[in-house]
């Protein structure tokens, strides 16, 4: 058996980083940490067995974190010496930034980032919803949809409109998803494998970014098949049939860490 030390000593980098993006800063961030670590030193009982260590600790440094008036508060501005992604950050509304966090960048599961919280997995999702609206609203994208299906079509474009996007158009064969981006390039794809003709939504997308860079999510309903190892694999998977929430959640992810990297690339 693992001793308890050596089970939250593993999972302690993971602790740090997401500290970080919920301070902005790696020195606060580990201010945090710290103050969570002598919480639990203090009373080991402070870490449920009826949760996942992992939880436990994000669970231990949320408390600490949201027992600090300032940091229930939504940012209205930030200093010029932050990054400008821990700026949107900050301008989330903290509940829904945090469970955007847990989910978003450290993959928990939405049962794990309830247990994080103390809620219930539907407050979750709720949270999750509020987060990606209001990441939306700061990264409003043109997406193309690649799609033969007219009724998962039609609930995608609702999805996407539904977090202040613009839908650039719906594609249901590989040639009209590339004639598509040809007059307007879109900032995300949502795209199919299967398609009307018979024809490839992989190939499609491996077209389109052989012409520019695009974040990509694929939908589908054999994920088995981009599951390989035989080729990169997709960063962005969603099964079918979808939950709306996980949708919109990895739509907003797929955006925020999309513009994280382009802006470290620029730097």
């Amino acid at each position: 058996m693992v001793p308890i030390s050596a089970e939250v000593a593993r999972e302690l980098p993971f602790l740090r980083r997401f500290a970080r993006a919920l301070t902005g800063s790696q020195a606060s961030g580990d201010s945090y940490v710290a103050a969570a670590l002598e919480a639990l030193i203090e009373d080991p009982n402070v870490l449920s067995r009826h949760i996942s260590i992992r939880a436990g600790l994000f669970r231990i440094l949320l408390s600490v974190w949201n027992s600090v008036r300032v940091n229930t508060e939504t940012e209205t501005a930030a200093s010029d010496d932050r990054q400008v992604a821990d700026h949107r950050l900050e301008r989330l509304t903290p509940l829904p930034r945090q469970a955007f966090l847990l989910v978003a960048l450290e993959n928990l599961s939405i049962d794990e980032a309830a247990a994080a919280l103390s809620m219930a997995p539907d407050d979750i999702r709720e949270l999750l919803d509020q987060a990606s609206i209001e990441i939306g609203q700061q990264l409003a994208t043109d997406v193309l949809i690649i799609e033969d299906e007219p009724l998962i079509a039609m609930d995608l474009e609702e999805l996407v409109q539904s977090l202040g996007h613009q839908v650039a158009g719906n594609a249901r064969t590989r040639r009209e998803a590339v004639a598509l981006v040809a007059s307007k390039r879109p900032g995300l794809i949502l795209a199919d494998i299967h398609l009307a003709d018979g024809s490839s939504g992989l190939d499609a997308v491996n077209e389109i970014l052989g012409m520019f860079q695009v974040p990509v999510i694929f939908i589908t309903a054999f994920p088995e098949r981009l599951l390989t190892g035989e080729r990169p694999e997709p960063t962005f998977l969603i099964t079918k049939p979808f939950q709306p929430t996980m949708v919109k959640a990895i739509i907003s992810q797929a955006l925020f860490f999309e513009d994280m990297a382009s802006r470290k690339t620029a730097a």
